[in-house]
């Protein structure tokens, strides 16, 4: 873990984004200790936010401190372990997710916050929803019950393009205005991983989600 790395982060998003909107900052967690996450968390981190079902269950009681996200791919058999124990899960990428997560939700007599996954590259190895069946995908899950849709997550390409990422952050931004304007109870636009979170927070993103630049560089084979 970056002491220095994470407090220039703070720093950064606690001066909001460019629209004036309090940027969120999500600890990406995949493969790091629950010793090392608390770490961050006492340094001022305050959501952390896991990838993988299997992590999440074996590292969530050890967390103190934090909220705690879901931000992976998520299989329908493995909803019911998070519904109802994660704030919020940002990665419904489809339907058929969204009527399990609802299915649980009522089966637990709770509400679940979610953010519908936007694949806005188009990208064939990424999940989530193309910009053109956005706005029908969100309001076909807003209408579960037990389901509470607060914003998007953006999946962006892994570029070295800037022009491209601002292009594809500005067209989620106008998504999200769009929403907001019909009347959908948006909170977050959660876009921008560490190696592009600062064109998104110019160009409107207002939760980013960081890994490495807070922790390093991740050494896989153990948590």
């Amino acid at each position: 873990m970056n002491p220095k790395a994470l407090q220039e982060v703070l720093d950064l998003v606690s001066k909001g984004n460019n629209l004036g909107e309090k940027i969120y900052l999500v600890g990406a967690t995949k493969t790091i200790s629950a010793q090392v996450i608390n770490n961050a968390v006492e340094l001022g981190l305050e959501i952390v936010a896991e990838n993988k079902v299997q992590e999440f269950r074996e590292k969530t009681d050890l967390i103190v401190g934090a909220k705690q996200h879901f931000i992976g791919h998520l299989q329908t058999n493995k909803v019911k372990y998070l519904v109802g124990k994660v704030e919020l899960i940002q990665s419904v990428d489809s339907f058929h997710l969204a009527e399990e997560i609802s299915k649980v939700a009522l089966k637990k007599n709770i509400t679940q916050d979610v953010l519908v996954e936007i694949n806005v590259g188009g990208e064939l190895s990424k999940s989530g929803y193309s910009l053109e069946n956005a706005v029908t995908g969100v309001k076909e899950i807003s209408k579960l019950p037990g389901v509470n849709v607060v914003g998007l997550m953006a999946m962006l390409p892994r570029s070295n393009d800037e022009a491209l990422l601002k292009r594809l952050c500005l067209k989620m931004r106008e998504l999200y205005d769009t929403m907001i304007l019909e009347g959908y109870p948006f909170k977050y636009l959660s876009m921008g991983m560490s190696h592009d979170y600062k064109i998104a927070i110019n160009c409107g993103s207002n939760m980013i989600r960081l890994g490495s630049k807070i922790f390093g560089e991740r050494i896989y084979g153990g948590i």
